[in-house]
């Protein structure tokens, strides 16, 4: 199957489903999800697989077990290419439209240590920075967990210490719920978007692994 976009009926599919996040919803609504939403996502990804590596496409059942939200479902579909650990490429399509991103999304506290050595070294710090700074003119926004305060052992004063603050830190383009989604240009965007998000990944990768 050839990566057409993705259709309108995934957008309404996800704007109900967050107005009837139920079970019975989802069973009236299950083929919906998987030819608007699951198929297409899938084709997405494989189209990107010789260039990326493979993708996990995520369950869209929450685990409810500890969480206050007992909602059953997911209200985005998402999908990860994998780099190293939690470190890789993500697109994402929900009520919101589609969202392609890329950065670590969770760090062991002897990863975290090795990616802040590296900030903070005066010969891979800058490199990162220059990294993340062009990203940004490009259009994407950094997001990631952060602490409000500096990290120990580390000045506030520090010339990297934004990215330090960081215990997550990932960029991310937005295409909300323009035209392009809904066609297979869509796959050329976020193929183009993986590519310039490649050096920061390569470059978390290199320290986690």
């Amino acid at each position: 199957m050839s990566f057409e976009g993705f259709p309108v009926a995934a957008l309404d599919f996800y704007d109900d489903l967050e107005i009837d996040n139920t079970k019975s919803f989802w069973t009236a609504h299950k083929q919906t999800y998987d030819e608007a939403v699951r198929a297409p996502m899938e084709a997405l990804t494989a189209a990107l697989e010789k260039e990326f590596g493979p993708a996990k496409i995520f369950r869209p059942y929450r685990d409810v077990r500890f969480a206050k939200d007992k909602t059953p479902y997911k209200t985005h579909q998402g999908a990860f290419v994998a780099a190293g650990p939690a470190t890789g490429w993500y697109v994402e399509i929900g009520a919101p439209g589609v969202r392609v991103a890329g950065g670590f999304y969770h760090a062991e506290a002897d990863a975290l240590a090795r990616i802040r050595a590296a900030m903070d070294d005066d010969r891979t710090g800058p490199q990162v920075l220059r990294i993340v700074r062009r990203l940004e003119r490009a259009g994407f926004e950094r997001a990631g967990d952060r602490l409000k305060t500096s990290p120990r052992g580390y000045a506030a004063d520090h010339p990297r210490i934004d990215l330090l603050r960081h215990r997550s830190l990932s960029l991310s383009r937005s295409y909300g719920f323009e035209p392009v989604i809904h066609t297979g240009e869509l796959l050329e965007r976020v193929r183009a978007d993986w590519k310039a998000l490649r050096p920061y990944v390569d470059w978390v990768t290199d320290r986690t692994r």
